[in-house]
């Protein structure tokens, strides 16, 4: 049998990502960014099929991305990774500001990324979408926060549609 947890030992951070809805801003979280080019920067990002902000970035095409902190409001993974924006609106909960047509969280972010998408390549549940970095910038605060810290420390959990979810043992 395959152990899954095995998985667990690859390098991950959360990160928020940011997309408008018409006039509204919508998001979730992330586990998976990685740069792919230096030059003319390129990333990719992951984004479960089930999610709204995969609906919303796939007719948009432009977002951000919120390199959360140690110290980022809890407010920000309870509502950006346990919400849908469907219902609910994500980004009244916690303090954001728009960055050239696209929300990110105001604060305990140690960077920002404005992308827009070049190419999508489906998977069993998610897309893998591969998006132009078009400005970074620099946050307030200097530590990211890892899916290692989330876990260990902060006691977090993986939400149903993350990469990295697994049920709960019975």
């Amino acid at each position: 049998m395959m152990d899954k947890s095995v998985l667990w030992q690859i390098s991950y951070g959360l990160y928020g990502i940011g997309v408008m809805d018409g006039a509204r801003p919508t998001g979730c979280i992330v586990n998976t960014v990685f740069q792919i080019t230096s030059d003319d920067p390129s990333i990719a990002i992951s984004l479960n099929k089930n999610n709204y902000t995969y609906d919303v970035l796939r007719k948009n095409g432009h977002f951000a991305i919120s390199i959360l902190a140690e110290g980022v409001n809890p407010l920000v993974i309870g509502k950006l990774g346990f919400a849908t924006g469907r219902d609910v609106d994500k980004f009244s909960a916690f303090s954001y500001e728009m960055w050239e047509e696209a929300p990110i969280v105001k604060e305990g972010v140690t960077g920002y990324l404005l992308c827009d998408v070049l190419s999508m390549t489906e998977t069993a549940t998610h897309m893998v979408i591969i998006a132009k970095v078009s400005d970074a910038k620099k946050g307030d605060s200097p530590t990211p926060l890892t899916y290692k810290y989330y876990h260990e420390v902060i006691k977090g959990k993986a939400p149903k549609n993350a990469p990295t979810y697994q049920a709960p043992e019975k």
